[in-house]
C-alpha cells in the first residue's frame, strides 16, 4: 500500500530473493491504526447521532479520546519502528517514479496527521477548563478555561478531520487500485499472512 514508498528499503545480499511482505510488526500496527481511526470516526459521528449531552453521547466521547490518544502513541512507535528496524518491499517495475511520489506524499501527510490530530483534540479539551474522562480515570482541571482557545483547536482539529479521511479515502482507493484491478501484489504486502491449509489441518486434528 502507500507504506511502499516512504522509509529506505531494508538491505538485503545481491543474491538474496527479493522481499515480498512487510514485517510482522509493521503490518500488526498499520492494522491497528485502521482499527483505531474505525473507532475515533465512528465514535464521535456515533455521539452526534445519540446527543452530545446524553450518557451514551459521554461515554462515546471518553472512548473518542481514549482512542485518539492509543493512536497517537501507535504512529510514535510505528514511525520509530519503520525507521530503525522496520523492512519494506520494493515496489513493482509497473510502479512509475510519478506513483511512487504521489504515494510517499500521501504517507507523509497521513503521519503528520496522525501524530497532530490527537494533540488538537487533547489541547482543546484541556483549554474547556473542564475534568474529563480518558480510559477509566477522571484527568483533573489543567488550566483555566480560555473559550477563545478551545474554539481554535476546535477548528483545527475538526479541519485535521477532514484532511484525515481524504487522505485515508486515497490510500484506501490506491490500494484497491492495485489490489482489485492492477493485481501487482501491491496489497498483499501489508496483509496479514494466512497459514497454508494443511498446516490449519494439522492444528485442527485431534
Amino acid at each position: 500500500m502507500n507504506d511502499l514508498a516512504w522509509s529506505k528499503p531494508a538491505s538485503q545480499p545481491k543474491t538474496a530473493a527479493p522481499l515480498l511482505r512487510f514485517d510482522p510488526v509493521s503490518i500488526a500496527l498499520h492494522w491497528a491504526t485502521v482499527l483505531l481511526l474505525t473507532v475515533m470516526f465512528a465514535s464521535i459521528w456515533g455521539r452526534g447521532f445519540l446527543g452530545e449531552d446524553t450518557p451514551a453521547g459521554s461515554g462515546l466521547l471518553t472512548l473518542h479520546r481514549s482512542a485518539g490518544v492509543t493512536l497517537w502513541l501507535v504512529a510514535i512507535g510505528r514511525l520509530v519502528w519503520r525507521l530503525t528496524f522496520g523492512l519494506r518491499p520494493s515496489l513493482p517495475p509497473s510502479v512509475s517514479p510519478l506513483q511512487a511520489r504521489a504515494a510517499a506524499l500521501t504517507e507523509g501527510g497521513l503521519y503528520i496527521l496522525l501524530l497532530v490530530q490527537p494533540l488538537t483534540g487533547l489541547l482543546q479539551t484541556l483549554a474547556r477548563g473542564r475534568p474529563f474522562e480518558l480510559f477509566m480515570f477522571e484527568i483533573p482541571q489543567a488550566m483555566a478555561r480560555d473559550k477563545g482557545l478551545a474554539m481554535l483547536f476546535h477548528q483545527v482539529h475538526e479541519l485535521a478531520a477532514w484532511l484525515l479521511l481524504g487522505l485515508v479515502g486515497l490510500h484506501v482507493g490506491a490500494a484497491l487500485l492495485h489490489g482489485v484491478v492492477l493485481k501487482d501484489g501491491v496489497l498483499q504486502t501489508m496483509l496479514p499472512r494466512r497459514r497454508p491449509e494443511g498446516a490449519a489441518r494439522r492444528r485442527a486434528a485431534p
